[in-house]
């Protein structure tokens, strides 16, 4: 049974992915972590050409952004113990990383399930992750369609 499990947060999870967390979670008193990876900000330059917000400003609004969203998902599960980060950099390589230094025996995440020239041509994180991860991984496509 997994006694830390890191969950890759992007947008909203699946409901689905949330089901297997607080099951894999409250059966075996394991400890979450939630993981949402942003892309490196750079200097915000406005339509004038004016400096708006430096890279270190936007990397604190963008963690803000994150722990926010984060947040929310942990109210969503009531009575688990939840840590949150959010990392920035390439999603697949943060994952493992945050995943090796929490020391997770688990790593679940939501797969959008691209197919054909689309999965060919933006390649998956949850394909990657799977594959360079040295834990198990847990991949879960959501059962809702998308309006």
């Amino acid at each position: 049974m997994a006694k830390r499990i890191l969950v890759a947060v992007d947008h909203e999870p699946p409901a689905e992915l949330l089901d297997l967390i607080n099951d894999a979670a409250r059966g075996g008193g394991a400890t979450i972590r939630l993981v949402h990876v942003a892309p490196m900000p750079d200097n915000v330059i406005g339509d004038d050409g004016q400096l708006i917000a430096y890279a270190d400003q936007e990397v604190a609004r963008l963690e803000d952004e994150g722990l926010d969203r984060l947040r929310v998902v942990a109210l969503q599960l009531g009575g688990v113990p939840v840590e949150a980060a959010v990392r920035f950099g390439d999603p697949a390589v943060e994952i493992v990383r945050e995943a090796e230094a929490f020391e997770a025996d688990l790593i679940a995440m939501p797969t959008r399930g691209r197919t054909g020239v689309a999965r060919l041509l933006f390649g998956s994180v949850a394909q990657q992750v799977a594959r360079r991860a040295p834990m198990a991984v847990a991949l879960v496509r959501s059962q809702t369609p998308r309006a």
